[in-house]
Protein backbone atom coordinates (compact mmCIF):
# COMPACT_ATOMS: atom_id res chain seq x y z
CA UNK A 1 0.00 0.00 0.00
CA UNK A 2 0.80 3.72 -0.58
CA UNK A 3 2.66 5.42 2.54
CA UNK A 4 -0.34 7.05 3.80
CA UNK A 5 1.57 8.34 7.25
CA UNK A 6 3.63 10.08 4.61
CA UNK A 7 0.51 11.65 2.52
CA UNK A 8 -1.10 12.66 5.33
CA UNK A 9 1.55 14.11 6.52
CA UNK A 10 2.14 16.11 3.17
CA UNK A 11 -1.66 16.40 3.29
CA UNK A 12 -1.18 18.81 7.26
CA UNK A 13 1.94 20.68 6.02
CA UNK A 14 0.83 22.00 2.71
CA UNK A 15 -2.74 23.00 3.65
CA UNK A 16 -1.91 23.51 7.34
CA UNK A 17 -4.89 21.48 8.63
CA UNK A 18 -5.78 22.03 12.20
CA UNK A 19 -7.30 18.59 12.03
CA UNK A 20 -6.11 15.44 10.28
CA UNK A 21 -7.06 13.66 7.44
CA UNK A 22 -9.46 11.52 8.03
CA UNK A 23 -10.08 8.04 5.87
CA UNK A 24 -13.44 5.75 5.44
CA UNK A 25 -13.17 2.65 4.35
CA UNK A 26 -16.21 0.10 2.77
CA UNK A 27 -15.26 -3.76 3.40
CA UNK A 28 -17.14 -6.81 3.56
CA UNK A 29 -14.52 -8.01 6.69
CA UNK A 30 -13.11 -6.04 9.32
CA UNK A 31 -9.41 -6.81 10.00
CA UNK A 32 -8.33 -8.35 13.38
CA UNK A 33 -6.77 -5.49 15.00
CA UNK A 34 -9.62 -3.35 14.65
CA UNK A 35 -11.95 -2.95 17.14
CA UNK A 36 -16.10 -1.85 16.98
CA UNK A 37 -16.77 1.56 17.70
CA UNK A 38 -17.45 1.91 21.79
CA UNK A 39 -20.79 3.40 22.42
CA UNK A 40 -23.41 5.24 20.31
CA UNK A 41 -23.65 8.05 18.62
CA UNK A 42 -26.52 10.80 17.60
CA UNK A 43 -25.87 10.77 13.93
CA UNK A 44 -23.30 8.89 11.41
CA UNK A 45 -20.82 11.98 10.68
CA UNK A 46 -20.09 11.95 14.49
CA UNK A 47 -17.77 9.10 13.52
CA UNK A 48 -15.47 11.45 11.03
CA UNK A 49 -14.85 12.94 14.64
CA UNK A 50 -14.43 10.18 16.82
CA UNK A 51 -11.86 9.05 14.09
CA UNK A 52 -9.64 11.51 14.59
CA UNK A 53 -8.90 10.17 18.01
CA UNK A 54 -9.02 6.18 17.22
CA UNK A 55 -9.77 3.74 14.64
CA UNK A 56 -12.41 1.83 14.38
CA UNK A 57 -15.11 -0.08 12.48
CA UNK A 58 -19.20 0.30 12.36
CA UNK A 59 -22.00 -1.88 11.22
CA UNK A 60 -25.66 -0.60 10.17
CA UNK A 61 -26.42 -0.93 14.07
CA UNK A 62 -23.92 1.87 15.11
CA UNK A 63 -25.36 4.26 13.04
CA UNK A 64 -28.99 3.43 13.72
CA UNK A 65 -29.71 6.50 15.14
CA UNK A 66 -28.97 8.63 12.20
CA UNK A 67 -32.13 7.48 9.88
CA UNK A 68 -30.12 9.89 7.22
CA UNK A 69 -26.93 9.09 7.58
CA UNK A 70 -28.68 5.51 7.44
CA UNK A 71 -30.28 6.37 3.92
CA UNK A 72 -27.76 7.90 2.18
CA UNK A 73 -24.96 5.25 3.68
CA UNK A 74 -27.71 2.55 1.75
CA UNK A 75 -27.13 1.06 5.25
CA UNK A 76 -29.97 -2.23 5.76
CA UNK A 77 -32.66 -0.46 8.13
CA UNK A 78 -35.00 -2.06 10.06
CA UNK A 79 -39.03 -0.63 9.80
CA UNK A 80 -38.48 1.29 12.77
CA UNK A 81 -35.37 3.00 10.91
CA UNK A 82 -37.97 3.50 8.11
CA UNK A 83 -40.30 4.82 9.98
CA UNK A 84 -37.89 7.15 11.58
CA UNK A 85 -36.64 8.50 7.64
CA UNK A 86 -40.05 8.97 7.12
CA UNK A 87 -40.98 11.03 9.86
CA UNK A 88 -38.02 12.85 9.61
CA UNK A 89 -38.71 13.75 5.69
CA UNK A 90 -42.31 14.81 6.88
CA UNK A 91 -40.62 17.40 9.33
CA UNK A 92 -38.06 18.21 6.98
CA UNK A 93 -40.92 19.25 3.98
CA UNK A 94 -43.08 21.13 7.14
CA UNK A 95 -40.44 23.33 7.05
CA UNK A 96 -39.84 23.46 3.59
CA UNK A 97 -36.11 22.40 4.60
CA UNK A 98 -36.13 19.43 1.33
CA UNK A 99 -39.17 19.29 -0.65
CA UNK A 100 -40.51 15.77 -1.70
CA UNK A 101 -39.06 16.66 -5.12
CA UNK A 102 -35.42 17.12 -3.47
CA UNK A 103 -35.34 13.86 -2.08
CA UNK A 104 -34.15 11.94 -5.13
CA UNK A 105 -31.35 14.55 -5.68
CA UNK A 106 -29.65 13.29 -2.40
CA UNK A 107 -26.51 10.98 -3.27
CA UNK A 108 -27.28 7.52 -1.91
CA UNK A 109 -24.55 5.14 -2.07
CA UNK A 110 -24.73 2.99 -5.16
CA UNK A 111 -23.73 -0.20 -3.32
CA UNK A 112 -24.76 -1.95 0.23
CA UNK A 113 -21.76 -1.70 2.95
CA UNK A 114 -21.31 -4.45 5.61
CA UNK A 115 -18.92 -2.29 7.72
CA UNK A 116 -17.12 1.18 7.27
CA UNK A 117 -14.06 1.53 9.14
CA UNK A 118 -13.27 5.09 10.09
CA UNK A 119 -9.54 6.31 11.34
CA UNK A 120 -6.84 9.22 10.64
CA UNK A 121 -5.43 8.80 7.22
CA UNK A 122 -1.89 8.07 8.98
CA UNK A 123 -3.11 4.88 10.45
CA UNK A 124 -5.78 3.66 7.87
CA UNK A 125 -5.53 0.02 7.89
CA UNK A 126 -7.07 -0.51 4.36
CA UNK A 127 -6.82 1.55 1.05
CA UNK A 128 -9.19 4.68 1.93
CA UNK A 129 -12.14 4.72 -0.12
CA UNK A 130 -12.14 8.65 0.54
CA UNK A 131 -10.72 10.70 2.72
CA UNK A 132 -12.18 13.60 4.60
CA UNK A 133 -10.44 17.14 5.32
CA UNK A 134 -11.62 19.80 8.11
CA UNK A 135 -10.81 22.66 5.56
CA UNK A 136 -11.16 26.65 6.00
CA UNK A 137 -11.83 28.90 2.83
CA UNK A 138 -8.06 29.96 2.49
CA UNK A 139 -7.51 25.85 1.72
CA UNK A 140 -10.22 24.88 -0.51
CA UNK A 141 -8.90 27.50 -2.72
CA UNK A 142 -6.17 25.54 -3.19
CA UNK A 143 -8.42 22.39 -2.86
CA UNK A 144 -10.67 23.86 -5.92
CA UNK A 145 -6.95 24.22 -8.33
CA UNK A 146 -6.13 20.94 -7.42
CA UNK A 147 -9.47 19.32 -8.45
CA UNK A 148 -9.66 21.53 -11.63
CA UNK A 149 -6.33 20.01 -12.80
CA UNK A 150 -7.05 16.33 -11.67
CA UNK A 151 -10.54 16.41 -12.57
CA UNK A 152 -10.74 19.19 -15.71
CA UNK A 153 -14.10 20.89 -13.61
CA UNK A 154 -14.75 22.39 -10.31
CA UNK A 155 -15.79 20.31 -7.25
CA UNK A 156 -19.54 20.84 -6.30
CA UNK A 157 -20.51 22.89 -3.35
CA UNK A 158 -22.68 20.51 -1.43
CA UNK A 159 -25.32 21.16 1.58
CA UNK A 160 -27.92 19.39 3.39
CA UNK A 161 -26.76 16.51 4.46
CA UNK A 162 -23.47 16.46 5.46
CA UNK A 163 -23.38 12.74 5.09
CA UNK A 164 -24.27 13.16 1.18
CA UNK A 165 -20.77 14.09 0.59
CA UNK A 166 -19.93 10.22 1.20
CA UNK A 167 -21.71 9.10 -1.57
CA UNK A 168 -21.15 11.63 -4.11
CA UNK A 169 -17.74 10.97 -3.64
CA UNK A 170 -17.89 7.26 -4.26
CA UNK A 171 -20.42 7.29 -6.91
CA UNK A 172 -18.98 9.67 -9.03
CA UNK A 173 -15.41 9.06 -8.38
CA UNK A 174 -14.87 12.88 -8.18
CA UNK A 175 -14.14 14.82 -5.06
CA UNK A 176 -16.66 17.09 -3.45
CA UNK A 177 -16.68 19.87 -0.70
CA UNK A 178 -19.32 19.66 1.52
CA UNK A 179 -20.58 22.74 3.32
CA UNK A 180 -22.15 20.83 5.91
CA UNK A 181 -25.67 21.12 7.72
CA UNK A 182 -27.09 22.20 10.38
CA UNK A 183 -27.16 18.70 12.36
CA UNK A 184 -23.33 18.08 11.70
CA UNK A 185 -22.75 21.30 13.13
CA UNK A 186 -24.62 20.07 16.43
CA UNK A 187 -23.02 16.75 16.62
CA UNK A 188 -19.42 17.02 16.10
CA UNK A 189 -17.65 19.90 18.29
CA UNK A 190 -14.73 20.10 15.29
CA UNK A 191 -17.27 21.48 12.63
CA UNK A 192 -17.36 24.74 13.50
CA UNK A 193 -19.17 27.76 11.82
CA UNK A 194 -15.87 28.75 9.39
CA UNK A 195 -15.26 25.01 8.73
CA UNK A 196 -16.24 22.90 5.50
CA UNK A 197 -15.47 19.30 4.92
CA UNK A 198 -13.77 18.32 1.20
CA UNK A 199 -13.96 14.93 0.36
CA UNK A 200 -11.28 13.02 -1.92
CA UNK A 201 -11.38 9.50 -3.33
CA UNK A 202 -9.43 7.50 -2.09
CA UNK A 203 -8.07 6.08 -6.15
CA UNK A 204 -6.94 9.60 -6.78
CA UNK A 205 -5.30 10.47 -3.20
CA UNK A 206 -1.82 10.10 -4.45
CA UNK A 207 -2.83 12.33 -7.39
CA UNK A 208 -4.00 15.03 -5.12
CA UNK A 209 -1.40 15.37 -2.65
CA UNK A 210 1.07 15.69 -5.25
CA UNK A 211 -0.92 19.02 -6.94
CA UNK A 212 -1.82 19.70 -3.46
CA UNK A 213 2.03 20.32 -2.85
CA UNK A 214 2.97 21.96 -6.08
CA UNK A 215 0.30 24.51 -5.72
CA UNK A 216 0.67 25.00 -2.25
CA UNK A 217 4.55 26.72 -3.18
CA UNK A 218 2.96 28.36 -6.07
CA UNK A 219 0.32 29.90 -4.40
CA UNK A 220 2.91 30.79 -1.41
CA UNK A 221 5.23 32.84 -4.34
CA UNK A 222 2.47 34.07 -6.08
CA UNK A 223 0.81 36.35 -2.95
CA UNK A 224 4.42 37.66 -2.37
CA UNK A 225 4.23 38.70 -6.24
CA UNK A 226 0.82 40.02 -5.32
CA UNK A 227 1.59 41.91 -2.09
CA UNK A 228 4.82 43.72 -3.33
CA UNK A 229 3.04 44.64 -6.60
CA UNK A 230 0.18 46.20 -4.52
CA UNK A 231 2.93 47.77 -2.43
CA UNK A 232 4.89 49.54 -4.86
CA UNK A 233 1.58 50.48 -7.21
CA UNK A 234 0.23 52.01 -4.32
CA UNK A 235 3.56 53.91 -3.45
CA UNK A 236 3.51 55.27 -7.06
CA UNK A 237 5.57 52.97 -8.87
CA UNK A 238 4.31 51.39 -12.17
CA UNK A 239 5.99 48.16 -12.06
CA UNK A 240 6.38 45.37 -14.87
CA UNK A 241 5.17 42.07 -14.07
CA UNK A 242 8.61 40.88 -14.49
CA UNK A 243 10.07 43.55 -11.77
CA UNK A 244 7.30 42.35 -9.86
CA UNK A 245 8.39 38.61 -10.07
CA UNK A 246 12.02 39.14 -9.38
CA UNK A 247 10.98 41.04 -6.43
CA UNK A 248 9.34 38.37 -4.91
CA UNK A 249 11.67 35.20 -6.03
CA UNK A 250 14.01 37.24 -4.19
CA UNK A 251 11.69 36.69 -0.89
CA UNK A 252 11.00 33.32 -1.29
Amino acid sequence: MPDYSQLSATLVKSLKLDQSPIAISFTDSVPSNIPAHAGQVPAGCRFWQDATTAAFATSAADHAMCAIGMHTHNLESSPAQQTDLMDALKIFGDLGYVRPEDVPQIPVLNSQPRYILYSQLAETPLRPDLVLLFVHANQTLILSEATQQIESQMPPAMGRPACAVVPQVLNSGRAALSLGCCGARAYLDNFSDSVAIFAIPGAKLEAYVERIEVLTGANTTLAQFHQIRRQAVEAGSRPTIHESLVASLKIA
